[in-house]
């Protein structure tokens, strides 16, 4: 009924996310998947390509060009599944990292109205000046050069008007729709929509939250404060809010105008280093990083300074993944792949042994197929897309932190193409990993990682004295018992019977030959004693012969019996 409920409130938006589909080429998808008969919407069955010229483009290009069209919701969803190798190919994933989500700014009278609701006053008052074109805009905000009373200049991020509104609707469709792939078609049983939704719902409702972009901002801050030629913008804490960031305005030159860097003396070789590096230290010493330093996410100072811009999307490594991470790094390095597949693979999920042999085995040879190229030619983004193809061939369950990891080293690859081709991230990135290895294993890091192990046992460990005593007062009373079970006890004892009959067989066997042997040896020495004893020791010696005979037959059917047990 709540289905129901949310496709009659949502129709009209349904009906634009069909055709947009249709339009570019994709309306045989909702035929087969039956998407339009679930909510109810009558239209005429497509072939699997229209006709026209927009519909000769590559499938992965006709998909962006769809979620550009459907708008913020949409865009961001392109954005998000392009770090996912296991849902599309390698052309279609291209082809969503290339989503801009620059779109035509809103009005300054609601970016007026916005302000002034936000910090609960006049604009004027606010603030001396206020451009009234933005110096950026995107899909969730625009950015307006502003002065402050006191003469300090700032960048105010504005969240566009109603939002929040527009992406919880996209979103209660987004659910519906993936309820309905799960529990109708054969897709749901490889992927699971409702959490892939539920995933893209906290994504961008923190990025919705620019009290959170703020508090990311200062967390940079703080890293980067032993990083020289690295920044990020300050805070306002004043006149900052969920809908409203205000910040440090930033001058700078756009890292791909490689002209104008050389004009201004700018070493571009030196720079994408210290970027690289930068991004490094980012990943393995802090566990903190800007998950999507695209061109358009940095500044480059007159100084030479990096600044990173856009502080919504980050990455968050806990200790024990960023331990893993660095272990896969040196593993490839090292070509230690057991090192790789221990790193790779998801210590809570259930793996089939022989999966986790023929993986090991396929990382190998990836391994071994990669380092035999020189350095300049290693890209990280085809290392991860062959690792997860690897993975998901056999069944393997990867991190997610892993897919934010390849997104962010295939950006900065990609920027590194541009500003210094000669540069590869490998001939970065692996000292500074080796180096986290051999940190990881000091005095310090060591007794960080008992604190934290403690800390979180604590509780466990208080508890520890009372059921000590508990077990004591156990132990004292008359009527305490401790039973054993253990599984298959009939089956030990039925192989304990069976063993100690054939022990006891061949004792018996054994004596009557020694016996048959003494009576053989004493024929021979008593032959001249006289006709009476001989015959004695052939009867003796016939009936031994006929027990040992007994025996070994008695023998022989019980391993008979036993093996068909």
């Amino acid at each position: 009924m709540a289905g129901l409920i949310r496709q009659h409130k949502h129709l009209a938006r349904y009906r634009q996310i069909v055709a947009a589909f249709t339009r570019q080429g994709f309306g045989y998808l909702i035929d087969q998947t039956g998407l339009a008969e679930h909510v109810r919407i009558h239209r005429r069955k497509t072939g699997p390509m229209p006709t026209g010229s927009e519909h000769h483009l590559p499938t992965g290009a006709r998909l962006r060009r769809t979620l550009e069209e459907l708008g913020p919701t949409f865009i961001k969803i392109g954005q998000i599944l392009s770090t996912r190798p296991d849902l599309f190919p390698v052309d279609v994933l291209d082809e969503l990292k290339k989503l801009q989500d620059a779109i035509p700014p809103f009005p300054f009278i609601d970016v007026k109205a916005i302000v002034e609701a936000e910090l609960s006053g006049p604009l004027e008052q606010i603030f001396a000046d206020f451009a009234e074109k933005p110096v950026a805009s995107a899909s969730l905000a625009q950015v307006h050069k502003a002065t402050l009373q006191s003469g300090r200049v700032v960048a105010v991020k504005v969240q566009r008007p109603d939002i929040r509104n527009v992406i919880d609707a996209d979103i209660e469709i987004l659910r519906d729709v993936a309820e309905f792939l799960d529990q109708h078609t054969h897709y749901g049983q490889f992927y699971d929509f409702p959490s892939i939704v539920l995933d893209f719902e906290k994504s961008i409702h923190a990025e919705l939250d620019f009290t959170r972009e703020a508090e990311n901002m200062d967390t940079f801050r703080q890293h980067f404060a032993h990083d020289p030629g690295i920044a990020v913008p300050e805070v306002n804490w004043i006149y900052t809010t969920p809908r409203l960031l205000t910040m440090s305005y930033l001058k700078g030159l756009p890292i791909t105008d490689l002209a104008l860097l050389e004009q201004v003396g700018i070493d571009r070789i030196e720079l994408a280093r210290r970027l690289t590096t930068s991004v490094c230290n980012q990943v393995f010493r802090d566990g903190f990083f800007h998950a999507d330093p695209h061109p358009g996410n940095l500044l480059i100072l007159s100084d030479g300074t990096i600044a990173f811009l856009d502080l919504g999307m980050v990455g968050k490594l806990s200790d024990e993944r960023r331990q893993m991470i660095t272990e896969f790094f040196i593993g490839v390095t090292t070509r230690n792949s057991r090192m790789v597949v221990k790193a790779l693979v998801d210590l809570e999920s259930k793996v089939r042994q022989e999966d986790l042999r023929q993986f090991e085995q396929a990382v190998a040879r990836m391994i071994d197929t990669y380092l035999d190229k020189p350095w300049r030619e290693i890209h990280l983004a085809d290392l991860f897309r062959e690792t997860f193809n690897c993975a998901y061939r056999y069944h393997i369950k990867i991190p997610h932190e892993y897919a934010i990891l390849a997104k962010t080293f295939g950006t900065l690859q990609g920027v590194l193409a541009e500003l210094a081709p000669e540069l590869n991230t490998f001939e970065v990135l692996s000292p500074i990993a080796r180096k986290m290895m051999v940190q990881s294993f000091s005095a310090h890091a060591l007794s960080q990682r008992f604190l934290r192990l403690f800390w979180k046992q604590k509780d466990q460990l208080a508890d520890l004295p009372k059921s000590l005593i508990r077990l004591a007062n156990r132990l004292g009373d008359e009527d305490f018992k401790i039973q054993f079970e253990i599984k298959d006890l009939h089956r030990l004892q039925d192989h304990l019977d069976r063993a100690f009959n054939r022990v006891a067989f061949s004792v018996m066997l054994l004596s009557v030959s020694i016996i048959i042997a003494g009576v053989i040896l004493g024929s021979s020495i008593s032959a001249e004693a006289g006709s009476d004893l001989v015959q004695l020791n052939r009867m003796v010696l016939r009936g031994g012969l006929i027990l040992a005979s007994g025996l070994v037959l008695v023998l022989v059917i019980s391993v008979l019996r036993s093996t068909r047990r």
